[in-house]
């Protein structure tokens, strides 16, 4: 029986797709450099928002730290401009709650963004959210999920992880937990070969879950 699911947040959750675009957009405008289109900048998030400038700058560039937090200025007071949850989030998370399931997510945004997007969107049907920090290695190593496993006193044969992209899958995998893949997200559904379940829907997430 699963009495634990962690999802990832972008593409996930929530489509940030715009939003992030606009403040990487914003970011390298402050340099001149042009800008991204919303289908380059879909190709380079997923790995931390770091990865994401670095993606987004032309080639060589040397000021990555400074367009960065331009980005992370830009984007924490713009974040709620374009993003919504998927549909039928919102109530599938109420449909765990009620189950009695803990909640958590675990992403790669920085962790500011994380708790603060969650506590707006989900606010009381998530029990715990991690975002990228100092002290937390980005997914897909484990240690976010392990720290939210642990803070809520989950194990892993009772677990189960839900993202959208090849970098969930591996992160699945690293904390050995069964998987489910969204098709609806960043990533198309090549990149979620290797996950236990693929889904087109968030209502097969609630009947897998149940099934299990």
């Amino acid at each position: 029986m699963i009495k634990t699911v962690i999802f990832d947040l972008d593409g996930t959750l929530l489509n940030t797709l715009q939003d992030l675009a606009e403040a990487t957009n914003f970011a390298l405008a402050k340099f001149n450099y042009p800008p991204r289109t919303v289908d380059e900048v879909r190709t380079f998030v997923g790995n931390g928002v770091r990865k994401l400038i670095e993606r987004a700058v032309p080639q060589g560039c040397e000021n990555v730290d400074e367009c960065l937090q331009i980005f992370k200025e830009n984007y924490s007071k713009n974040m709620y401009n374009h993003t919504k949850p998927y549909d039928s989030i919102i109530e599938i998370l109420k449909e765990m709650h009620n189950d009695n399931l803990k909640i958590a997510v675990v992403s790669n945004k920085f962790d500011a963004a994380v708790k603060e997007l969650c506590e707006i969107y989900f606010k009381n049907l998530v029990d715990i959210a991690i975002g990228q920090a100092d002290d937390v290695p980005k997914k897909p190593a484990p240690d976010g999920v392990f720290k939210a496993m642990k803070y809520l006193g989950a194990v892993a044969d009772s677990s189960i992880y839900v993202g959208d992209s090849d970098v969930d899958v591996q992160t699945a995998e690293n904390a050995k937990l069964k998987c489910i893949g969204v098709t609806w997200g960043f990533r198309s559904k090549e990149f979620l070969k290797g996950a236990d379940f693929i889904v087109d829907n968030p209502r097969e997430i609630l009947k897998i879950i149940r099934s299990l």
